[in-house]
């Protein structure tokens, strides 16, 4: 697919997700996650603060702390590089990072997570989603992967869903969709 379709359809998932109105479906949202998605615990579990349209997981993320689980929130180190995460607790000091996203301070311990909670624009039926166009999911997936098995959980909204996404060789999938309405499992 042209780029220049690519970034249409990305502006046009962006507004529609804008649309959406959707700010009362964080509860259902962290419900489906906790009662099916099999998560443990003892897991590094990675969220995002949202910005914009994006799905709530802040009270998720609140109640995996309160259940003992450790989270950490992804900084975007440089344009073309991987995610770094480091470890948040909820209600802690955030920063501005690249992009107007929210990280936790220098000084917080650099981790790698377990289970990634990932925003997106939209996600189809496969397990394709469709981010902002700058990579950084794609190569912390990749980079992850290639050392051991890391979960993906996409985190959105049903009305995210279209029939089909077109996909290159480095993107990486879904291995979950949360949204309001249920979970989805991709088989990869």
């Amino acid at each position: 697919m042209p780029a220049e379709s690519k970034s249409r359809l990305r502006r046009q998932a962006e507004a529609h997700r804008a649309d959406l109105g959707a700010g009362g479906f964080a509860p259902a949202l962290a419900r489906n996650f906790l009662d099916r998605v099999p998560w443990r615990p003892d897991q590094l579990i990675s969220g995002y603060v949202p910005m914009r349209s994006e799905a709530d997981v802040l009270p998720l993320m609140r109640a995996l702390a309160e259940r003992g689980v450790r989270l950490a929130l992804p900084v975007v180190p440089g344009k073309a590089a991987p995610l770094l995460f480091r470890l948040w607790l909820p209600d802690q000091r955030l920063e501005p990072g690249l992009f107007e996203t929210m990280q936790p301070p220098a000084d917080a311990e650099t981790v790698e997570p377990d289970l990634l909670l990932i925003p997106l624009l939209a996600f189809d039926a496969g397990g394709a989603r469709l981010g902002y166009g700058g990579g950084y999911y794609d190569r912390t997936l990749a980079a992850l992967r290639r050392r051991r098995r890391i979960v993906a959980v996409g985190i959105g909204f049903e009305a995210q869903m279209v029939p089909h996404l077109p996909t290159a060789a480095h993107d990486q999938r879904l291995d979950f969709m949360v949204t309001e309405q249920g979970v989805r499992e991709f088989l990869l």
